[in-house]
């Protein structure tokens, strides 16, 4: 399928979201920053500065854009074949981590502020990726930070917007990346990094996890048949939309792991995606070394709509 280059020379793209006016807003970890550009690409502009590694984001109740702060990474830069700056997250740097928050951002981006930092006295390493329920509150998976040859371990978390309630309700997970709900929101979607695992949680109440299980591992490329997860969405008919990292690209899952689709893409750091527009049928997509938001204009699934995104009425 064909895609367009909506924005450029992006400080690590990640987090992307639809705006109540329709405008694309993304984190750049690298950066500290969101930004929000227009559909087309004609107008883009810094809507926050968050400090540290903002990471994913999403709209919550009253219009907030809702951020996990990972806290910063080390950072190494390169080039491709072609000459093309690319830049790669690492360990946790020795200077400049701010530790591990959920941020809120005011709707006009005038205002961030931090609400959580810890669980039960036990400190967030690296939020990594978010979704809000029906009730209003919101999942988060925390990806911990790398030590070297240690990395944290680390789980996923449910959470009020307000500030007054978090606990964690999965424990442990390999370095948990994306999370998202079904459409029915009986069950709730997280993709480990390192396994390249999608695992399927059975909602039994908001916030409340029964039964479990590996719904599909992503696929492998060449040379070796590896392949890790990043984050993801959902589409209208459940399917799972994984950011695939190594064989970089998109993986769309189906909700019983029978069909895989692999979308390659110009990016071995493939990191995320959103589904946007009047029909939801663009899917915008997050390149994170080459520092690029790309957009497919007529996904063949239409997305399934988020809880707090408005609907984008026909220009």
């Amino acid at each position: 399928m064909e895609y367009r280059i909506v924005a450029t020379d992006i400080e690590f793209a990640e987090g992307p979201l639809e705006l109540p006016d329709g405008d694309i807003l993304f984190t750049e970890i690298r950066a500290g920053t969101l930004t929000r550009v227009s559909p087309d690409g004609s107008r883009k502009e810094t809507f926050a500065f968050t400090g540290g590694g903002p990471n994913g984001a999403a709209l919550g109740p009253g219009g907030d854009v809702y951020v996990t702060q990972n806290g910063g990474f080390q950072w190494s830069e390169g080039r491709t074949s072609s000459g093309q700056r690319t830049i790669v997250p690492g360990p946790r740097p020795d200077d400049g981590y701010i530790g591990g928050q959920i941020q809120r951002v005011s709707a006009d981006g005038s205002e961030v502020t931090t609400i959580y930092r810890e669980c039960e006295g036990e400190p967030l390493k690296g939020p990594n990726d978010l979704v809000f329920d029906r009730e209003g509150n919101f999942y988060f998976t925390d990806h911990g930070k790398r030590h070297g040859r240690n990395r944290d371990i680390t789980g996923v978390f449910y959470a009020s917007p307000k500030g007054d309630f978090i606990r964690e309700i999965i424990f442990p997970l390999e370095a948990p990346n994306g999370i998202g709900l079904s459409p029915d929101e009986r069950t709730l979607y997280v993709a480990e990094t390192p396994t390249g695992r999608l695992w399927a949680f059975e909602v039994e109440a908001p916030g409340q996890i029964g039964q479990r299980h590996v719904v599909a591992t992503v696929p492998g490329g060449h040379p070796n048949n590896f392949a890790m997860c990043d984050s993801l969405c959902v589409d209208s008919h459940g399917n799972i939309l994984v950011a695939t990292l190594i064989n970089g690209g998109i993986t769309s899952i189906s909700p019983d792991g029978s069909k895989l689709q692999h979308f390659p893409l110009p990016d071995r750091i493939t990191t995320n995606a959103c589904f946007a527009g009047p029909d939801l049928q663009s899917l915008y997509v997050t390149l994170g070394s080459t520092g690029q938001l790309i957009a497919f204009d007529e996904w063949p699934v239409p997305g399934h709509r988020l809880n707090f995104q408005t609907e984008i009425k026909q220009a």
